[in-house]
This record gives C-alpha cells, sequence and structure tokens, in this order.
C-alpha cells in the first residue's frame, strides 16, 4: 500500500556480534595511510574491504534517528532531525514537518511517539565511501509491517543519516547473503548479475510508470504499486472537467543514489528514489477543486486553472538474479511518497 505525505499519514543477519567500534576505526585508519620510500602519505582507505560498521553502533545510530525524529514530529521542527535524514526521506520529512507547522504553528496536536522494536541489522562488508546499513525494526505504526530503514554517511566522523524508509510485511523481506563473520554483501549499482542493475532501477521504473511493459526496459511484477497504481492514475487523468497529466522522473545520484544487498538467492533488494509531477487542469469556466490544507501549505502561486504538484518517492524491489540471461520480473515490495511541493496557476 502507498503511504502518501511522509510518515505522518501511514495509513501504512544477524552473526556473531561484529568488531568493537575501536577496532573498526583503527583498522580503517591503519589502512587509509602508509608511507613510501620517499615519505609521502598515500591514501589506500577507499580500497579496503570493511564492515560499515559495528551492529552496536547501528543500533545506536537507530535510537538517536528515533529520538530525533520524535523531537521534530512533536514541535513539527524539521531542523530537529535535519542532522539524521539524508536523500528522499529528508525530502519527504522536511516537507511535512512544513506542512504540519504552518497548520499547526504550536506544535503536533496529534503527536504519539515512534517506537522501534525488535531491530535487526543486515550490515554489508565493502570499500569505499559511503558506507551504509539496513536496519529491520518492528514499529508501534503501520500495522503488522516491518520498517526498513538504510543508514548512511561518508567518514567516519559524520552522523549516520537515513536516507530511505519504507515499510514491507515481514513475510515479504528476504534472506540476505552473508559470509561466516555475519557481514552482507553489497550489489554495485552497475551489477551485471541481476535482473536490472541497481543503477538502472529509477529509470526503468519511471519508464515502466508511463508506458507500462511495452516501453520499459524491464519486467516488473504486478501488483499495488505497478499495474494498480497505473490503473488508478488511468481512471483519474480524465475526470469530468478536470484533466490530469502525469510526469515520472528518475533520481539516481548523490543522496539518491540506489543501494542493494545481495540476497540468499543470488538477487538484489535494491532501494531507489523516483520523482513525480501530478499537474491537474480545469476545464474552461471551472477551477481545479480545491486542495487539503497539507497541499495548501506548500503550494506556491495562485490556483486557478492548473495545479502541479511534486513527489519524492522512495521505493525497495527485489531483483531476482539473471542466472543464465532470465528475465525474471522485478518486484516493488514498498513504497513510501510524499508531497514536496506545488504550484498553482
Amino acid at each position: 500500500m502507498s503511504r502518501c505525505l511522509g510518515l505522518r499519514r501511514l495509513r501504512g543477519f544477524h552473526g556473531p556480534h561484529g568488531f568493537d567500534r575501536s577496532v573498526l576505526i583503527a583498522a580503517a585508519s591503519v589502512a587509509a595511510l602508509s608511507l613510501t620510500a620517499s615519505g609521502c602519505v598515500v591514501v589506500h582507505g577507499e580500497r579496503e574491504v570493511l564492515p560499515a560498521t559495528t551492529r552496536a553502533e547501528a543500533a545506536t545510530a537507530l535510537q538517536e534517528f528515533t529520538a530525533a525524529y520524535n523531537k521534530a514530529d512533536k514541535a513539527y521542527d524539521s531542523s530537529l532531525d535535519a542532522d539524521h535524514t539524508t536523500g528522499a526521506l529528508a525530502d519527504i520529512d522536511t516537507a511535512r514537518l512544513t506542512a504540519g507547522k504552518a497548520d499547526s504553528p504550536d506544535g503536533n496536536p496529534r503527536h504519539a511517539p515512534l517506537k522501534l522494536t525488535d531491530a535487526k541489522f543486515t550490515i554489508p562488508k565493502k570499500a569505499g565511501w559511503p558506507r551504509w546499513f539496513l536496519a529491520d525494526a518492528a514499529g508501534n505504526k503501520g500495522g503488522d509491517s516491518r520498517w526498513l530503514l538504510v543508514f548512511t554517511r561518508s567518514g567516519l566522523d559524520e552522523t549516520w543519516q537515513a536516507a530511505y524508509l519504507t515499510l514491507v510485511a515481514p513475510d515479504e523481506i528476504p534472506g540476505f547473503a552473508v559470509d561466516e563473520d555475519g557481514w552482507a554483501e553489497a550489489v554495485p549499482a552497475n551489477a551485471t548479475d541481476v535482473a536490472v542493475p541497481p543503477g538502472e532501477l529509477s529509470a526503468a521504473y519511471a519508464s515502466y510508470l508511463k508506458d507500462g511493459e511495452d516501453g520499459g526496459s524491464a519486467a516488473f511484477a504486478e501488483g499495488p504499486h505497478t499495474s494498480a497504481w497505473r490503473a488508478l492514475r488511468t481512471k483519474q487523468s480524465a475526470r469530468p472537467g478536470l484533466a490530469t497529466q502525469y510526469i515520472d522522473e528518475p533520481m539516481a545520484n548523490g543522496d539518491y543514489a540506489p543501494l542493494a544487498l545481495r540476497t540468499e538467492d543470488g538477487g538484489a533488494l535494491v532501494f531507489f528514489t523516483t520523482r513525480h509531477f501530478e499537474r491537474q487542469t480545469a476545464a474552461a469556466g471551472t477551477s481545479v477543486p480545491t486542495p487539503n490544507k497539507d497541499v495548501l501549505a506548500l503550494t506556491t502561486g495562485e490556483i486557478r486553472r492548473t495545479l502541479t504538484m511534486e513527489f519524492v518517492s522512495n521505493e525497495v524491489a527485489l531483483a531476482p538474479g539473471d542466472v543464465g540471461g532470465g528475465d525474471g520480473e522485478v518486484e516493488i515490495l514498498g513504497r513510501i511518497q510524499g508531497l514536496t511541493s506545488a504550484k498553482g496557476e
């Protein structure tokens, strides 16, 4: 089920203990600097394959995120959790808090603290930055779904930030490939051993939403975020007196880069981002229906004949392994979408 307008409106490997943080830092530091015979310093840290973090530090990052999120939600103040979010989640979260502040300047009268329990952490072992990990937890919001949060950072001294958040049914979360020490495997953006390289999935999904299977380079399984969403758009595109157009764009660079984990069966669980525009145009002599207060809070210009809304969406997909040139279907397991801006004309 799609969960629009951020978290406030949700109608939606373990292994042996890892290294101590001090050991990880020491290892990274030793690997990062070596002296040549001439006395020059050579940087090698980006070549060393290391666990992204310890499980203890991952647990602390999740706790710090939750505390910051709750403070920001209670006050409707995006500055209170800005240091703990990035990418798609930051866009969605900042917009919902901005809209909330406009509606309720004194804070969120319906605030209920988010509680995340039974956390499990999947930590890939990789070289270079950014390093990242997946937290999988039960939440007191969103029903029985598990909260999947991907944390990332680009240096040892940086704060772990949540870049992706999706909610997925427990039985849909795959098992991950791990080594003998319990560390997972990150799948590169350009991997060719899965149905769609993670780096191309955002563009493939945007193309599918526009043209269906006829215009896309990837096959997507039917479901609420694929065939059902396209059908809903078709139904809404030509209502009496109101035409609606849709534009879908990939977002795959910088803080929006996809992140993927190898699954036990050789596939990949991929977190990625897309951007969507919805333009409503009223028939001559009529006007666009007045949107709700959250939309109005994020709208610039005067709404007369048209309203263009911009959304950011983060998805998690299961891309099967491309064994023997197979053409397995990509399954979108979860999606959270939030309005980030709107313009009236």
